[in-house]
């Protein structure tokens, strides 16, 4: 199945019901009546933003609130690096949902998001976040990027890669690049290959908008005696700049 095929009239029954047990100023009438029969020749992100507006208008104009009640929804933890889209895919809605409003309180929303990727993924709904306040979000980011949590840790990382997929650019790691060194010099012995990867990963972008940054990192690196998990991440965030030199 195309991801946007999970998100039919089954999944606006299935959501409903959970929402109306975590909320109970949930309105499932108006929810339901909004998407059913409506979601079916829309591509993925559209049908997110439609279930999106749906959900707005079955619950309070209250934002906080309506993030308290949805802590409710919140189920069990991934016990695995991977699953966040085979298991967790039933939130991605709820995760849009805070995307596009999370600004409205800044400090609330980022406790949700970092329960949220235990289950799913924060990476798009944060991202608002930290483009909104970056001076705020950046040092929760370093203390996400020491959590106990390997999808926190992740999260610390992915949130701030400048090229994220299906998503726009975020310049954080450039304007706020002393704290996106901390985050990164956190990570660059995590033995979680999911984090390794995200890692390596914002290297990468890195290199592709400011090189001089991401070498500036990896010459630190590289002065103490990197590790072999360091090794590999150096090798996964220059792979981009190594090919674009070779056809130089």
């Amino acid at each position: 199945m195309k991801y946007k095929d999970y998100y039919d009239d089954r999944y606006v029954a299935m959501i409903s019901n959970k929402l109306a047990r975590a909320h109970n100023q949930f309105n499932s009438e108006i929810f339901a009546g909004r998407l059913r029969g409506k979601l079916d020749n829309l591509p993925l992100f559209e049908r997110f933003d439609v279930i999106v507006h749906a959900l707005e208008k079955s619950m309070p104009d209250d934002y906080t609130d309506n993030i308290m009640h949805l802590f409710n929804l919140l189920e069990g933890e991934l016990q695995t690096e991977s699953g966040m889209f085979r298991e967790g895919w039933w939130y991605w809605p709820i995760g849009r949902y805070v995307e596009k409003n999370g600004i409205l309180d800044f400090m609330t929303s980022m406790s949700f998001i970092k329960e949220l990727t235990k289950r799913f993924t924060g990476e798009y709904a944060v991202r608002p976040l930290i483009e909104h306040d970056p001076k705020q979000a950046m040092p929760l980011l370093i203390e996400w990027s020491r959590d106990e949590n390997v999808h926190v840790r992740r999260l610390a990382s992915e949130g701030i890669r400048i090229r994220l997929p299906w998503s726009k650019k975020l310049y954080a790691a450039i304007d706020e690049f002393e704290s996106f060194v901390v985050i990164l010099d956190n990570l660059k012995n995590d033995f979680s290959k999911f984090v390794q990867k995200s890692v390596g990963n914002n290297l990468n972008d890195l290199f592709k908008e400011a090189p001089e940054k991401a070498q500036f990192i990896i010459d630190n690196w590289d002065k103490d005696n990197p590790t072999p998990i360091t090794r590999w991440i150096i090798s996964h965030g220059t792979r981009s700049f190594k090919k674009k030199s070779q056809r130089i």
